[in-house]
């Protein structure tokens, strides 16, 4: 795979171009929607990937800050998510991301959360293994009860030191005193301009350094060990889902179209048809707390 050389919301135009032709160049069969077909190969799959996106978690009510009305204040999340917002004004940042994680305090997971972290376990007392490459950043597929996760994108709940590099879980509410009731998403709100050192700061051996959410931001390169580890399961999976996502969203857009060229089945779960729906093998329309848990059930022929 080639997925290393890409950022997490871009890619370079000449590989862009080189893997849309190879796209191109392959015609397939409209995917099925026989869910009995699905089935049948499911239950025979014992390597299966599931990659999910922002869809699976709107469904929990959690906002994506994506397309029409995705603002936080005046600001989508591209002008807050990106290094340089961060480095000009850390505390409009740190206020978006503290809203952010609040909000997800309040939510829960679904029932396709629970479908997967469910198969996972089954799966897994049966010698098969399930494992979820996800877009999201709010640990709801942790917090359904998945322990096989890789989040490609990092997690609202960890922060990384901008001195010394460590990466701390923190589930703090408030994550500081100082935002404290801040991070209102009103366009009205004033920003809180809370000075540098009154933001989350480093507790480690005495460092103090300013903390950052530990998710990857616009133009940064996706953590190369975590897409290591996704090659290798990609590369091993006999079944792959596509669960969720707008499949738009590079590198991420790329893993079930490269499994699917090698022949192995794809399903995708989703709202509606994406760019990537005719390389796949399945398709079931609708929401993927409805279409997903049948999918997923145990089979007749499963201790």
């Amino acid at each position: 795979m080639i997925v290393r050389q890409f950022t997490s919301r871009g890619v370079t135009s000449h590989l862009c171009a080189r893997f849309n032709e190879t796209q191109n160049r392959q015609v397939m069969a409209r995917p099925s929607s026989d869910l009995a077909a699905f089935r049948e190969v499911f239950s025979k799959a014992k390597h299966v990937a599931i990659l999910t996106g922002a869809g699976v978690s709107a469904e929990s009510g959690v906002p994506t800050f994506r397309g029409e009305g995705g603002f936080w204040r005046k600001w989508q999340a591209q002008d807050l998510a990106n290094p340089g917002a961060f480095s000009q004004n850390p505390s409009r940042v740190w206020e978006f991301y503290h809203y952010r994680r609040e909000v997800m305090l309040t939510k829960s997971p679904n029932s396709a959360h629970v479908a997967i972290a469910e198969c996972e376990a089954r799966l897994q007392k049966q010698g098969r293994r399930v494992t979820v490459i996800t877009q999201n950043i709010d640990e709801l597929h942790r917090r359904a009860g998945s322990t096989n996760v890789l989040e490609i994108h990092g997690s609202l709940f960890k922060t990384r030191c901008m001195s010394c590099g460590h990466v701390g879980v923190n589930h703090k509410s408030p994550i500081c005193a100082a935002l404290e009731g801040k991070g209102a998403p009103d366009p009205n709100t004033s920003d809180a301009q809370i000075p540098p050192h009154d933001l989350p700061r480093c507790e480690q051996g005495g460092c103090s350094g300013l903390l950052r959410p530990n998710v990857v931001w616009f133009g940064e390169t996706l953590d190369s060990d975590i897409l290591t580890r996704v090659e290798e399961e990609l590369d091993l999976c006999d079944l792959c889902l596509v669960v969720g996502t707008s499949s738009i969203v590079y590198p991420a857009a790329m893993f079930a179209p490269q499994v699917a060229a090698r022949g192995i089945p794809v399903a995708e779960f989703n709202m509606e048809e994406t760019p990537a729906t005719m390389r796949f093998r399945f398709h079931f329309q609708g929401p993927c707390g409805t279409t997903l848990p049948p999918a997923l059930a145990r089979h007749n022929n499963e201790p």
